[in-house]
């Protein structure tokens, strides 16, 4: 008797370990999803464009679609790279997270300029060009899985980088509570905005009420706007992110300087702010890392084009021959 009481003492100590792991598993995934939040936001606001174009009933097909091919990105390919890299090369982790800001740099400063300075894009009208719509539909799901695997790189490794040292199976368990989390926020919230114009015009024709009517209405014009704002959001988030993570990166490599400067203007105008000083100091390193970042991802954009790009289709080209 005595035994079994020993055994059943052990397995309770066992459980209150397991619990105290899940609850440390829960609190680092939600730290570790958080650190990530302005690529979420990018994800999220880029996605929709993948859906142009289609007929209604296409829409969320083609979105679970892509979210199959993210999760298979975060756990079957990014989540044991991660695990891999984190035991036996993590000094990599800083260069790699430095390498995805800067490419995040790079998109947002994209973006910007192309929206101050407009100009024809041939890939980009090759894509709106409708055609076979079964071929259209498997081109954009690939090239929203090419993009969702680097902003899910970049999200693995943010995320990784967060986790503090744990054992193996609370940091795979983690990242993957992270991926798979993040991949039902974001494509969750990506079928709900695709699908909203369709809820209005329904509320618009079918409901009962004058207000039902006009909510539905709103819906249907507000959408655009929406999709705008997103589109803002998700620039603003791409160079403020991209910008923090080099600068960061740069102070772990022992080029501590511009985050130095930032953190004292920020301490600086927190200082005059009184009550609201965490929150200007917040807004302010978080403006000038987006500058930072848009003036980083401005100097990429030309050897992007120029360098990088020639470079690979020559490389491609020569593979083909």
């Amino acid at each position: 008797m005595s035994g079994l009481l020993a055994l059943l003492d052990d397995v309770a100590a066992i459980a209150k370990v397991a619990a105290a792991s899940v609850d440390d598993v829960a609190g680092m995934a939600a730290k570790a999803g958080s650190k990530a939040a302005g690529v979420v936001i990018d994800d999220a606001a880029v996605t929709p464009k993948y859906v142009h174009g289609f007929e209604a009933r296409r829409e969320l097909p083609i979105i679970w679609k892509i979210t199959k091919g993210s999760l298979f990105n975060k756990l079957v390919i990014l989540l044991p790279a991660a695990m891999l890299l984190n035991a036996f090369a993590p000094w990599l982790v800083t260069p790699l997270l430095m390498i995805g800001g800067a490419y995040l740099c790079f998109e947002g400063a994209e973006k910007v300029f192309h929206r101050l300075f407009p100009h024809g894009d041939p890939h980009v009208e090759a894509d709106l060009d409708i055609g076979d719509p079964v071929h259209l539909e498997e081109t954009r799901v690939r090239g929203a899985i090419k993009t969702d695997f680097i902003l899910s790189a970049e999200i693995m490794t943010i995320a990784l980088a967060a986790i503090p040292a744990s054992a193996l199976w609370i940091e795979a368990l983690t990242l993957a509570i992270v991926g798979i989390g993040i991949t039902a926020a974001v494509y969750g919230t990506v079928a709900l905005i695709v699908k909203m114009d369709d809820i209005g015009l329904y509320m618009a024709a079918t409901a009962r009420t004058g207000f039902g009517r006009v909510i539905g209405t709103g819906l249907v014009k507000g959408m655009p706007k929406l999709m705008a704002l997103l589109s803002a959001v998700g620039t603003l988030a791409m160079l403020w992110v991209g910008g923090s993570i080099i600068i960061h990166g740069a102070e772990g490599l022992g080029w501590a300087w511009p985050y130095d400067a930032i953190h004292h203007l920020a301490v600086a105008a927190g200082a005059v702010a009184g009550d609201a000083a965490a929150a200007v100091e917040w807004l302010v390193t978080a403006g000038l890392d987006g500058i930072f970042g848009l003036a980083l991802g401005l100097v990429l954009i030309p050897a992007v084009s120029r360098v990088f790009v020639p470079l690979v289709a020559a490389l491609r080209g020569s593979r083909q021959t």
